[in-house]
């Protein structure tokens, strides 16, 4: 059912407290009588976990976290008030029981589900929450599953529906999640509970919203609106009133790189009372080929390259999902142009907050059930009970969200399996293919279904079918050519390194060499490997630059952070680039993963402290809406791309231009060119040139003439849009001086820092002192073309350097 917001205006009531906190000996206390006389409460935020009151308190510490798994946690708190009413929980980690006035009520054993009770409540109630030792019951013997997966141990966890983090070591801190880590609200029961199925569809350039509400105890007239129209409803029988209102020319929903995310509210007027019902958005999705081609979506009938990362929870110690923890996160996406998120199976269900900015950014969720690399008991009828109701529980209260398009079976799963051997039978079909769908139709049959991620090819990490998980740039150290080469479909999963935070995040952590014992801690690894992810870094350093990354990490750490950088930045790009290029075959990439759960260098393209890195900056221009695009076609020459995916014509100028060492152009070409609304253009270096040039030094008739290749679409102020870079002969990153200066301009908009170098300057890095970013961060300058960086945050005049990587100096501004 689709969420009530608020009824007459008034929205749920939470459970305010105060809440306590007490933790006991595992076992050692059966019930509230046996809390009686113990010391060492605490205050405890709700929603919230263990970890964030006892942190709060100063008895716990993310850097050095403790367990908590071990013990039992109680929680305790006045509800004032009587008469009867209906308390809900909407997420308990994990293995709860719940006492009113020391009376037991209720048990659960999932934290991904919301679990009800009705009460009387007598003035001065107490509500009670324990949530026993997850470490105790886990180490109760279980049923082996047929494989068992090194990602997260105990394999017991198969069993036990709660999230993975914390039992990944390697891939993410070890921090315990225990305690109502959502709302804890409470109404008066009445003749039963309030409920809304809604279902908004786009037929068209018409809008349709089809509503059952049921509503017992209320009746009279009824009328349901949205965008400023209405529709009557029918009491089809006693308390539950059905109608639609259909919307013709309503403003339909996109994805922010495609257009505008409209979102309109949706309210009823039943009896008298006054129901708000969010709000909705009309869009249509579906796929454009059969999924054993690779997945390729469409949104309202528009091909969407779906461009994105592996999303991390904003709060890993608290999991409140507030509002004001993801902004900021989300703010970062959309600035970057992520049309889509995924969260993986092993994490959990994110809040409704997420959902809400996720429909008002205009950034498509795919979500994963909470299933993950293990041997899921599907044969079990409780698990398969418990499973049905937490997908239930979640499509229902997503019902109205446009922004959710894909519902998957689970990360790695089928792969787990497949890749230690076992045969296709083994993993293959079962719940994710058979009864997953018909699950996801009940509630939302306008979802885009996927099995597994990945899965679809004869095995399910086949890189061409379905959707892969794409490392082959990245953790097995191909050449970028590989990403062409692989001839991708659709990569939920892509892009691994250990990325380097900038200058500023490793300041604040105090984490500036790569040589201290503690800086190992943040890099992530695969357990049992005889590598990590900061030796695949190295190794396009090595690849790229000719430079020695052992030797470098000791001698000059600086320039050795520098270098991963932008290594790092180049390979997103470039991966991206010929992902996006016309005749790709590649329909989306989702970049493992979008922040940091500790500090350091890991997968995230966010560091731990929200600051964005050197590979969030290069994603920021990899998936521009305006793009343009140059690709090696070998005796072809170079091919440049330029895209469009706007609703509105874009009017440039495009300008190719071949450079020599010291900037001087060898071979140039300018036309103005007409980019029509979501449409791509492609020409060849000879077309534009009007001549044979060996562009891609493919011809061997001698020495290059030019060390790099540069083009850029201009708008009418001559500024840059867009521009992308090839290097025919690799990258020299020889020190020496470029004129590299940087001016710094205020203006009605701010503070903006104007950069230009007299010869090309490479990965051009600002680094700001104090608070603030610049827009733009490891760009390239070629002469005669400046940037203008607008430098956002901060208070005051801003201070700080700009260097390039070639560049063998730097300069303050």
């Amino acid at each position: 059912m689709a969420r009530i917001r608020t009824i007459d205006g008034a929205p749920p009531r939470a459970v305010a407290g105060p809440w306590r906190l007490l933790a006991t000996p595992a076992g050692s206390c059966a019930g509230p009588g046996d809390l009686d006389g113990r010391d060492g409460w605490i205050p405890a935020p709700v929603p919230g976990t263990a970890a964030r009151a006892m942190s709060d308190a100063g008895l716990w510490r993310e850097d050095e976290p403790a367990p908590i798994h071990d013990r039992d946690i109680w929680y305790r708190a006045p509800i004032p008030g009587a008469g009867r009413e209906r308390l809900r929980f909407e997420g308990l980690a994990t293995l709860a029981e719940i006492w009113l006035d020391g009376v037991p009520v209720i048990a659960t054993d999932s934290m991904f589900r919301p679990w009800t009770f009705e009460a009387e409540l007598t003035g001065n109630s107490e509500l009670v929450l324990c949530f026993r030792s997850l470490a105790a019951a886990l180490a109760k013997p279980h049923k082996r599953g047929r494989w068992r997966p090194r990602l997260a141990t105990p394999g017991s966890l198969r069993h036990a529906r709660t999230s993975l983090l914390g039992f990944m070591p390697g891939w993410s801190p070890v921090i315990d999640h225990v305690g109502p880590f959502r709302p804890v609200t409470r109404e008066q029961a009445g003749a039963g509970p309030f409920e809304a199925d809604l279902r908004a569809s786009l037929d068209g350039t018409t809008g349709r919203l089809v509503a059952r509400l049921r509503l017992p105890g209320l009746g009279g007239r009824a009328v349901l609106r949205c965008d400023g129209r209405e529709a009557s409803l029918a009491e089809e029988e006693p308390g539950l009133f059905v109608g639609e209102v259909a919307l013709p020319g309503i403003a339909p929903w996109w994805p922010h790189s495609h257009g505008e995310p409209r979102l309109h509210g949706v309210e009823a007027d039943i009896g008298g009372r006054r129901l708000d019902l969010g709000r909705v958005g009309f869009r249509s999705i579906a796929t454009t080929r059969p999924f054993a081609e690779g997945l390729s979506l469409s949104v309202n009938g528009v091909p969407v390259f779906c461009r994105g990362a592996v999303w991390t929870p904003a709060d890993l110690v608290g999991l409140s999902g507030h509002a004001d923890s993801l902004r900021p996160l989300l703010d970062l996406a959309r600035e970057a142009g992520v049309n889509m998120l995924r969260v993986p199976g092993i994490t959990l269900y994110e809040s409704d907050a997420f959902h809400d900015l996720c429909d008002e950014y205009g950034i498509m969720v795919w979500q994963d059930l909470m299933l993950a690399n293990f041997d899921y008991p599907h044969d079990d009828p409780a698990f398969r009970g418990s499973l049905a109701a937490e997908i239930a529980s979640f499509l229902d209260r997503a019902q109205t969200s446009p922004s959710l398009c894909v519902l998957c079976g689970g990360s790695e799963v089928w792969q787990q399996a497949a890749m230690l051997g076992l045969p296709r039978e083994a993993w293959s079909g079962g719940f994710p293919a058979e009864g997953l769908p018909g699950l996801a139709a009940e509630a939302r049959p306008d979802l885009i279904v996927v099995p597994n991620s990945p899965s679809g090819g004869d095995l399910p990490f086949s890189v061409r079918a379905g959707v892969t998980h794409y490392f082959g740039v990245g953790a097995y150290l191909r050449p970028f050519e590989d990403a062409r080469r692989a001839e991708v479909g659709f990569a939920s999963e892509c892009l691994a390194f250990a990325n380097v935070p900038e200058p500023r995040s490793l300041r604040r952590a105090g984490l500036t060499d790569p040589a201290d014992p503690r800086w190992a801690a943040g890099i992530p690894r695969d357990r049992g490997a005889d590598w990590d992810f900061e030796t695949v870094r190295d190794h396009y350093v090595a690849t790229l630059f000719g430079a020695d990354p052992a030797r470098l990490r000791t001698d000059d750490p600086e320039r050795y952070l520098a270098l991963g950088r932008a290594a790092v930045a180049e390979a997103m790009e470039a991966t991206f680039a010929e992902w996006r290029r016309a005749r790709s075959p590649t329909a989306g990439g989702l970049v493992l993963s979008w922040r940091d759960l500790a500090p350091g260098a890991g997968w995230g393209v966010i560091a731990h402290d929200g600051v964005p890195k050197s590979a969030w900056y290069a994603l920021k221009r990899a998936f521009r809406p305006v793009q343009i695009l140059l690709s090696d076609e070998g005796l072809d020459g170079l091919h440049v791309h330029a895209l469009n995916e706007t609703p509105r014509a874009v009017e440039a100028t495009l300008r190719l231009a071949f450079l020599d060492a010291a900037g001087t152009p060898v071979a140039k070409a300018e036309r103005p060119v007409t980019l029509a609304p979501r449409t791509s253009l492609s020409w060849s270096s000879a077309d534009l040139l009007g001549r044979f040039y060996d562009a891609a030094v493919a011809y061997r008739f001698g020495p290059a003439q030019h060390r790099l290749a540069h083009a850029v679409l201009l708008d009418g102020a001559g500024e840059p849009i867009a521009d992308a870079f090839q290097f025919p002969a690799g990258w020299d990153v020889t020190p020496g001086p470029t004129g590299l200066s940087a001016d710094l301009l205020q203006g009605p908009g701010g503070w903006t820092l104007r950069v230009s170098a007299a010869r090309p300057a490479l990965s051009v890095q600002i680094d700001l002192e104090g608070e603030g970013r610049p827009a733009e961060n490891g760009f390239h300058l070629v002469p005669g073309l400046p940037r203008t960086v607008p430098l956002l945050g901060g208070d005051g005049r801003p201070r700080g350097t700009a260097r390039a990587l070639n560049d063998d100096g730097s300069v303050r501004f």
